[in-house]
């Protein structure tokens, strides 16, 4: 295993671009020593009033409901680690490493800022998982996403106590061994670090950024399908003009328009047909620019949120050591993320609802001028019929996840947390929904790519004969019924790994330098 090369946490300050290739690959950081130095200080800080004969909240008091309860000095200790092991109780399929990767990148920016009195120990022990990649099992579910992703973070942090579980290169180990590996032994840990490494929005935000780099790559694969299917259904340009959504005024719908002409720009089968008796095309077609520009407008809204919640310190109590000020507040409560989360839902149903339309479309002669499931002898052959049964079973699926998670809140902890976010499962609902818009959309890929052979000799513009090879390199033609589903599984895979996202690379925030 080739240790990933390491660089200077940029605390407080990565980008989209950054965290996307944290979740992509693996990871290794080293704290600057600005960072240390703002870290020791708030360390101090906390041993200060640890000696004081006074009480704080995290350092020398119980939690939630028990916050009035002290804490002996000899037990300080103990609170601390009891606080991991009662917490980590969590449930469910363990988090992908991806996800693990970005949580503790997460976690270790969030604490590098120096207003959460651990040590620079405990942040390089997680660096040295990161580095060593060592990730914890950690049960995806167990988060209301308010008071931090508690339960999940327990399970995180509960392994640099030695307790818990780890993957290394997909086996599971011991925490112990795991630590071992990454050059570590189990730590005891100091005042309020317990409460520091279990308290914030890390799980919610890193699972919802998961799932907005998920949903950009739907979008430019979408965006890429939706051209090729104008030039299949020998449709209209004419709806991309620049002068019709200049006068709206929206920016995402402005921008994805210019991304449709340039995309179709040259195409001779456009030219084949110029003077074509269809007045209109289906809405599903001519309407790409406004409702695709709506979900970009969408993306990019929940791209600000996540990026500054990356950034964001949201444990507590907070530290401002300049001022001698320890402040509690709320900053672990996931609304943001949550409202980031179902945004981005309702992305990627709208995705795929569009392209399984433009699907049906091209599957039905009386639409498309094109043989009957675009398979020649149907009816000894039927074709794509079921492929289209396939997107419409994902779109109806993907719907019904899309119902808003952050409307709903249920009280915890004796009614002290009496409004929560939801946020942890807003984010996590995003991978199965990305997953079913991609197969959407790869099933529409195949239809393009079937549409446009019908027309030969005429050629696509040269980006969509571009992606026309890509698509025939690994699929052929359907010239009679054969075993679909491996063609569907690989047009699905085509979308998850983004291979059609540098035609669109600039709309698409992670991928294009955009910050907010």
């Amino acid at each position: 295993m080739r240790a990933p090369v390491s660089t200077v946490l940029p605390s407080g300050r990565l980008t989209l671009a950054d965290l996307r290739r944290v979740y992509e690959q693996a990871a290794a950081f080293t704290l600057d020593p600005g960072a240390r130095g703002r870290v020791a200080a708030g360390a101090a800080f906390v041993d200060a009033i640890a000696a004081r004969d006074e009480a704080a909240y995290g350092v020398n008091t119980g939690f939630g409901l028990l916050a009035n309860t002290r804490i002996a000095a000899g037990d300080l200790a103990d609170l601390q680690r009891n606080l991991l092991l009662s917490h980590a109780v969590g449930v469910g399929d363990p988090l992908p490493d991806a996800v693990v990767r970005l949580i503790l990148t997460l976690k270790v920016n969030a604490l590098a800022q120096g207003h959460s009195g651990v040590s620079c120990e405990l942040i390089d022990a997680l660096l040295a998982l990161l580095a060593h990649e060592v990730y914890p099992v950690v049960p995806a579910q167990g988060s209301v996403g308010a008071s931090g992703d508690l339960a999940p973070l327990a399970h995180l942090c509960a392994v640099l106590l030695g307790v818990g579980e780890v993957r290394v290169d997909g086996q599971v180990l011991p925490a112990t061994e795991g630590l071992a590996r990454a050059g570590l032994a189990p730590r005891t840990l100091r005042p309020k670090e317990g409460l520091a490494l279990i308290n914030g929005t890390q799980v919610s935000t890193a699972l919802a950024l998961a799932g907005l780099f998920a949903a950009e790559d739907v979008f430019a694969a979408a965006v890429v399908a939706g051209a090729m299917s104008v030039d299949a259904l020998k449709g209209s340009d004419a709806p991309f003009d620049e002068r019709i959504h200049r006068v709206r005024g929206q920016p995402g719908q402005i921008d994805v328009a210019r991304a449709y002409r340039e995309l179709v720009h040259g195409s001779g089968i456009r030219a084949s047909h110029l003077e074509c008796s269809r007045v209109q095309d289906p809405y599903s077609f001519r309407c790409q620019p406004q409702v695709m520009g709506a979900v970009l407008d969408l993306l990019r809204h929940a791209a600000q949120t996540l990026a500054i919640e990356a950034n964001a310190v949201t444990d507590n109590p907070l530290l401002f050591v300049d001022a001698g000020d320890v402040l509690s507040g709320g900053n672990f409560h996931a609304e943001p993320v949550a409202f980031a989360a179902d945004t981005i839902a309702l992305a990627l149903a709208e995705i795929g609802s569009l392209s399984e339309r433009r699907t049906a479309v091209l599957v039905d002669p009386k639409m498309s001028g094109l043989p009957a499931f675009l398979v020649e002898h149907s009816g000894l052959n039927s074709g794509f019929m079921i492929a289209q049964v396939t997107a419409a079973a994902l779109v109806a699926e993907n719907k019904a996840l899309a119902s808003p998670c952050s409307v709903d809140s249920i009280p915890t902890s004796a009614n002290q947390e009496d409004h929560v976010s939801m946020a942890t499962h807003a984010a996590r609902r995003l991978d199965l929904m990305g997953r079913n818009a991609a197969a959407v959309v790869g099933i529409e890929l195949l239809c393009a790519a079937q549409g446009i052979d019908f027309h030969r000799p005429a050629q696509s513009s040269a980006a969509l004969e571009e992606v026309h090879a890509a698509v025939r390199a690994e699929v052929p033609r359907y010239d009679a019924d054969r075993y679909f589903a491996p063609d569907v599984q690989a047009a699905a895979r085509w979308v998850r790994a983004g291979r059609f996202a540098h035609h669109v690379a600039a709309l698409v925030p992670s991928r294009s330098g955009w910050a907010p």
